[in-house]
């Protein structure tokens, strides 16, 4: 419960040749990796059917309070990466801050949500991938034996891409995210020639009574809420905020990043910040290209360019979808990998999975194991029904991101930062509210499942990494040296 990882290990270089992680990224390169992850097939579709069914006009509004909500703990993650720049992200921020049983549990949040993430994402490819090219007039004969093969495709391809090396994935997503944002801007100028202002009306459509409850945590205490109106629009809010998320993942790259204490926090600021612009154009084309009650739930964007006249969009959006997830299946797999990278490393898994390829030069045993688990995961587990869990994996490490600034700024002042939040610790604890607002907006069986999941996480740390953290015999730690083959600790 006490035992904490001093600083001067986290942040010191590991120089042993099965641990050394080789610097390649930029302050563009962490642009790209943070547009990689945030912008995917939901930029076409959330706008529209949160217009449709939540916020009507106001969902232009609902992007703004999202991305603010977002902003606030991209904040806390950037002061904390340029404090301890390491590639366990918020699991190695808990274990110098917190202690190390607050590290794993931690780390097993980010296990629950980068691979489920990863999981949820490629089967949500193959479909969108099998419905392109039907768009395209092509039969697809059993779509879904198709849709199992091209998720066996696309992760073993994208898996032996991330284990091939940092630079080679970095090149493949510049190109893929390149092609993405061309896709995204030919939506955005040519929906902006059918735009009618008189779409907009003034932002605010007349409130009504939730059509389909859901079970929420918020509605024990408050009750069920309202769709449209000023209540719609900030309940919209919360679940456009989880397209946001994934500029944590940039945090994790830290170790491999040139200059990480500045260039960091630039990366994954500016990757949130042109994240939201871009949101906020597709939304404010979305909405003013036709009255929000004559939107498609199941194809919002498209349906839309149709009604104009410009069916012929349909196929960008469709190659853009597909791009979208390919590239965020992509940073899923590194930002997993970095993060069970950084637990082995630390011995609370076993530390055969840090064993660093002498060829690529990357942590490539254990992204194999993730890559294997994710297919498993993609093909035979309904993965479409867990979304909130991935959320919810998410938000629980922001908590501790926002707390950890507050509670390091008392216990350590010293630190070196290359990054300070503004206004602390008022800034910090915006942020833990806005965050503890999302996640009471999740359901109760959400929660319920996540629960269990920490509780056997938990009895996980209990009987094995307790007992197997380096912390936790500093002789064993002391043989684990540079000098003798090992990792530094």
């Amino acid at each position: 419960m006490t035992r904490r990882l001093p600083p001067a290990e986290a942040t010191e270089l590991r120089t042993g040749a099965r641990h050394a992680l080789t610097p390649v990224y930029r302050t563009a390169d962490l642009v790209v990796l943070g547009l990689g992850v945030m912008i995917g097939a939901g930029i076409f579709s959330i706008a529209g059917r949160m217009a449709a069914t939540t916020a009507g006009p106001g969902v232009i509004l609902s992007f703004m309070i999202a991305g603010i909500a977002c902003l606030l703990a991209c904040l806390c993650y950037a002061e904390l990466s340029s404090t301890m720049p390491t590639s366990g992200s918020a699991y190695t921020f808990a274990y110098v801050i917190f202690g190390e049983i607050w590290a794993w549990v931690i780390g097993w949040a980010l296990i629950l949500e980068l691979q489920l993430a990863a999981a949820v994402v490629t089967r949500a490819w193959a479909q969108i991938t099998v419905g392109a090219i039907g768009d395209f007039g092509v039969r697809v004969p059993r779509p879904e034996i198709v849709e199992n093969i091209l998720v066996l495709v696309i992760l073993v391809l994208l898996t032996g891409v991330v284990a091939a090396g940092a630079r080679i994935g970095l090149r493949a997503l510049w190109v893929m995210v390149t092609a993405k944002l061309l896709a995204i801007g030919a939506v955005i100028v040519v929906g902006a020639a059918y735009v009618d202002v008189a779409n907009f009306g003034d932002f605010h459509a007349e409130p009504q009574p939730v059509a389909t409850p859901t079970a929420t945590v918020l509605d024990l205490f408050v009750g069920q809420g309202q769709t449209f109106g000023w209540a719609g629009v900030f309940a919209a809010a919360p679940v456009i905020a989880f397209a946001y998320v994934g500029f944590d993942i940039v945090a994790t790259a830290a170790e491999e990043t040139v200059n990480p204490r500045t260039v960091v926090p630039k990366g994954m600021i500016r990757s949130l910040v042109v994240a939201t612009v871009i949101y906020i154009a597709v939304a404010v084309v979305m909405v003013g290209m036709v009255p929000y009650t004559s939107i498609s739930v199941q194809a919002p964007l498209s349906s839309a360019f149709q009604a104009v006249g410009a069916g012929w969009m349909v196929h960008v959006i469709n190659a853009g979808a597909v791009l979208g997830l390919t590239t965020v299946i992509l940073v899923l797999l590194v930002g997993q990998t970095r993060v069970l990278f950084s637990m082995a490393r630390d011995g609370l898994i076993p530390r055969g999975l840090a064993t660093i390829s002498r060829r690529y030069h990357t942590p490539s045993r254990v992204t194999w194991v993730i890559g294997l688990v994710a297919i498993l995961l993609a093909e035979f587990v309904p993965v479409l029904t867990m979304q909130e869990l991935v959320v919810m994996g998410t938000l629980f490490a922001f908590m501790f991101v926002a707390a950890g600034v507050i509670v390091m700024r008392r216990r350590m002042p010293g630190l070196e930062r290359g990054f300070r939040v503004p206004f602390s610790p008022l800034l910090p604890i915006l942020s833990l509210a806005a965050t503890f607002w999302l996640m009471v907006n999740l359901r109760l069986i959400t929660w319920a499942w996540f629960t269990l999941w920490m509780v056997f996480g938990v009895l996980v740390y209990l009987a094995y990494g307790r007992r197997r953290s380096l912390l936790a015999d500093p002789g064993r730690a002391a043989v684990a040296t540079p000098g003798r083959g090992r990792h530094r600790r």
